[in-house]
């Protein structure tokens, strides 16, 4: 297989998770002259639409997993989603497979509670103040020191699934009851968070290289609703000094994890009790993903290499001279109305009229309610301009599941 710090092409990757993010990294590679393998849960899932080859598998299912890497036996295996067997990454990496970052930062990052552990207790990050909770009894032991509204999540879930606000004592048991339906896999513990009032929530790329420095991209602003993105922009405006502590507290937990590739780093800026001053704000660390964020998705417009090229060059072991913003750019989501398995877009000439705009349909085989099936991209000459014409293009086009 190879050096993997030396950069040998071509190589093959195996991508675990083929989602929208997935379909990107694999275009990325391919350009790369690289071999992909896409797996997922489900057939005709994004990336396997453009990959050399695809399997279906129970990517929970350790001994499934285990199988498929040990016969193709790529050179880099790249998970892609959180729900893995972890303890099957384990055991490929210590049969010499080279598993992107690293088997333990896919393992830690899966899990919120250990994550959070690392960066509060181990790396004495700022973080929100936090609890956890086995059953609702104690969700509400837990909760009442931290002071009303709290954030109540699962320990194990993705992308804002049974995610909740609890405004009193009252919606303590509709709250448990809704992390556990979101929960993933069976174990059953919430943390539960305080409600930070914060000035905007952002996410900076960060780029660790097998032999070279920790980089980052231009931070990126970005909203969510239920738990999950909508909207995102790129450069994000904050003070120099909030920017350097994101960056300190970036590279810390990083460096922690080891292994190269992008990582999506997430935190609050939030003004500190009692100040006027705008540039006087608090950096709070949120979460962590080990790969491609999809706030990120932003940076196909907004950077001169986007997250996927970072990601592909930092893993493949090859050169990144700069990283910079070619001017703002931002991102809007498309959400499926409805539930259905004939999915087809309207608008998408319409979406497409204005200049320095366009659509990415993410070629999703069936519909459900809020689900991400594409996102529109935009640029323009400041923030606001760029938000318009994504939001503007997002809004033409209509999704009919039928």
């Amino acid at each position: 297989m190879g050096d993997k710090t030396t950069p040998c092409l071509p190589r093959t990757l195996m991508l675990l998770g083929s989602g929208e993010l997935g379909k990107e990294v694999a275009i990325a590679a391919q350009r790369l002259g690289c071999r992909v393998i896409a797996v997922d849960r489900y057939p005709q899932a994004p990336a396997m639409r453009v990959a050399d080859q695809a399997e279906v598998i129970a990517m929970t299912d350790a001994a499934a997993l285990l199988t498929v890497v040990r016969r193709h036996q790529p050179d880099l295996v790249i998970p892609e989603i959180e729900a893995l067997a972890v303890d099957a990454l384990v055991e490929l990496e210590r049969e010499g497979l080279t598993i992107i970052p690293t088997a333990r930062a896919t393992a830690l990052t899966m899990n919120r509670d250990r994550i959070r552990n690392l960066a509060a207790q181990e790396l004495g990050l700022r973080t929100a103040r936090f609890a956890y909770a086995g059953n609702a009894e104690e969700l509400a032991t837990a909760a009442e020191p931290l002071g009303w509204p709290v954030v109540v999540k699962p320990v194990m879930s993705s992308s804002g699934k049974g995610q909740s606000v609890v405004t009193g004592p009252e919606g303590i048991a509709a709250a448990w009851d809704a992390a556990m339906a979101g929960a993933r896999g069976a174990g059953e513990r919430v943390i539960v968070e305080e409600f930070l009032q914060f000035e905007l929530e952002i996410t900076l790329l960060t780029v660790k290289q097998w032999d070279g420095p920790t980089l980052f991209c231009p931070p990126i602003g970005h909203i969510q609703e239920r738990g999950d993105y909508q909207c995102s922009w790129q450069p994000a405006e904050l003070p120099a000094a909030a920017l350097s502590s994101a960056q300190a507290m970036a590279a810390a937990v990083t460096a922690n994890l080891g292994g190269a590739g992008l990582f999506g780093v997430e935190f609050f800026l939030c003004r500190r009790p009692g100040s006027s001053d705008p540039a006087d704000v608090e950096v709070v660390f949120s979460e962590l993903s080990p790969r491609p964020h999809d706030t990120g998705l932003v940076t196909l417009m907004g950077q001169n290499l986007s997250e996927f090229e970072l990601h592909l060059r930092a893993v493949l072991g090859l050169p990144i001279p700069e990283i910079r913003s070619v001017g703002p750019a931002a991102s809007r989501v498309i959400l499926a109305p409805g539930s259905g398995a004939a999915v087809r877009y309207e608008g998408v000439a319409e979406a497409l009229s204005e200049p320095d705009t366009t659509v990415l349909l993410f070629g999703k085989p069936e519909a459900r309610p809020q689900r991400r099936m594409g996102v529109a991209l935009a640029r323009g000459r400041n923030e606001q301009e760029a938000r318009r014409r994504a939001d503007q293009a997002a809004g033409q086009v209509r999704i009919v599941a039928e």
